[in-house]
């Protein structure tokens, strides 16, 4: 991974902007990013289900971000030297009020009709989504082991579902509400794609966040009551959700968005449930159900076909071929 040196708008301390360089290098930092950023949006389903019955869908996603914004912000102000100008504002705008106020809302109220497993297999549509997305506008284009892959890794996430939770039937709301944070997911990270060239991640990030938070105000008077009532467990989890699943994840979500073409980095969302599943069973004491289990592992092989490279093994068969040429 190579860096670029330290200038305007480039935070003193944390992550880099990095210049996609050795495939190797990139490997190695984004696949760290992805392990961050799927564990921590796995842990967001389950706390966003225990501190539900506590705050509702607007006021729990203004805390959220109100206490990302004041966690990152504290990192990324003291390095910002330069600010969006003009046009730059229409992209951050927009997935800052899709994503992160959007997004979130709908989540949020998806998940206090659905169970933490069945949201996170329909949010899972998201992946497919972005790969088509990537394909027609950042003209990534649809190699044919992301599709395979991405296939493969979706049956995982079904078999998944097929285990989770208690109930047969899902709220039509419900589900209409975890698609619409798919779709808003979707168009919201190939939005993010090119500010991440010339802002860091911790940067585009937080600039969401605030819009997001902004979006947001009018829930200020319910979340103030509701945190007078709500239990401590249940405020803490907010704060949970605002430092972790926000602030760190979405920014290592960012920083790895750099590095990867987006088609292939959303395939690795996909084990968010599986790794839903494992939570629950840690913090919850919820078993997972063979069907469960299964699908993780069906899930791990669909992101490992996703990652493959077909055009390394040509170029070194031709490289081999070339030599043997050479020396008959």
């Amino acid at each position: 991974m190579t860096s670029t040196p330290a200038g305007p708008g480039q935070p003193a301390q944390g992550l880099k902007r990095t210049i996609p360089a050795p495939a190797a290098s990139i490997s190695k930092s984004g696949i760290a990013a992805v392990i961050v950023t799927v564990v921590l949006w796995a842990s967001a389903f389950v706390g966003i289900r225990a501190v539900g019955p506590s705050f509702s869908p607007g006021s729990l996603t203004l805390g959220r971000l109100a206490v990302a914004a004041v966690v990152l912000g504290l990192v990324v102000l003291p390095g910002l030297k330069v600010w969006p100008q003009g046009r730059e504002w229409l992209p951050i705008a927009a997935y800052g009020v899709m994503w992160f106020g959007g997004y979130n809302v709908a989540l949020n109220a998806a998940e206090h009709m659905l169970d933490a497993g069945t949201s996170a297999m329909l949010i899972n549509v998201s992946p497919i989504l972005i790969a088509v997305l990537a394909g027609v506008i950042l003209k990534e284009g649809f190699p044919r082991w992301l599709l395979i892959g991405s296939a493969v890794a979706f049956g995982g996430v079904a078999m998944i579902a097929l285990g989770s939770g208690q109930r047969s039937t899902a709220d039509v709301t419900g589900v209409l509400l975890c698609l619409l944070a798919a779709v808003l997911a979707s168009v919201s990270a190939i939005l993010q794609k090119p500010v991440l060239r010339k802002f860091t991640a911790g940067q585009a990030t937080w600039f969401g966040i605030m819009i997001g938070a902004v979006c947001c105000l009018p829930w200020t008077g319910q979340l103030i009551g509701e945190i007078q009532t709500a239990p401590v467990p249940a405020t803490l989890g907010l704060v949970y959700l605002g430092i972790f699943p926000t602030a760190i994840a979405f920014t290592t979500w960012a920083y790895a968005l750099s590095l990867i073409p987006a088609g292939k980095l959303a395939a690795t969302t996909y084990l968010v449930p599986g790794t839903t599943i494992l939570i629950s069973w840690a913090l919850l004491q919820e078993v997972p159900t063979v069907w469960g289990l299964a699908g993780g592992v069906v899930c791990l092989v669909g992101v490992a076909l996703t990652r493959r490279n077909p055009r390394a093994k040509t170029t070194l068969r031709t490289s081999k071929a070339r030599t043997r040429a050479g020396h008959g």
